[in-house]
């Protein structure tokens, strides 16, 4: 193991999520600050790329989905990650533990039902009709 993915392994034994949530929500933070910030240039500020919470959720919630498509949810379940409030335990334990940072107006309470997981993650079936 490379010494991010331990520190991730130490920082999941502390929860009830498994390193793969913790790798997960590491990998969609990724996902979600290229998306609103794009590519980093090298030397850039990383205050400068920063995120709230809300937009890492809706970020986390499209990084599902491209991943795991229908079955987002049911991964999402199986890590224990049961609404966005999972979300917010997880980003905290990893700024807790020193791999993530926050500035001060940063809270938990911003990841307190951002929507609603059954809608976010319902498969979006279209029917054609015979005609």
């Amino acid at each position: 193991m490379v010494p991010m993915e331990i520190d991730l392994a130490q920082a999941a034994r502390k929860t009830k999520y498994p390193m793969d949530a913790f790798l997960f929500v590491q990998r969609g933070l990724e996902y979600t600050v290229r998306r609103v910030h794009g590519q980093a240039k090298p030397g850039a500020d990383t205050q400068s790329r920063h995120i709230s919470g809300q937009a890492l959720c809706f970020g986390l919630r499209d990084y599902a989905l491209e991943q795991y498509g229908l079955l987002a949810r049911v991964v999402l379940r199986q890590w224990h990650i049961q609404g966005t409030e999972d979300f917010g335990q997880i980003v905290f334990t990893m700024i807790q533990t020193g791999l993530m940072a926050k500035t001060p107006e940063d809270s938990l309470r911003d990841f307190d039902a951002v929507y609603d997981f059954n809608e976010a993650f319902a498969p979006k079936l279209q029917l054609s009709g015979n005609n």
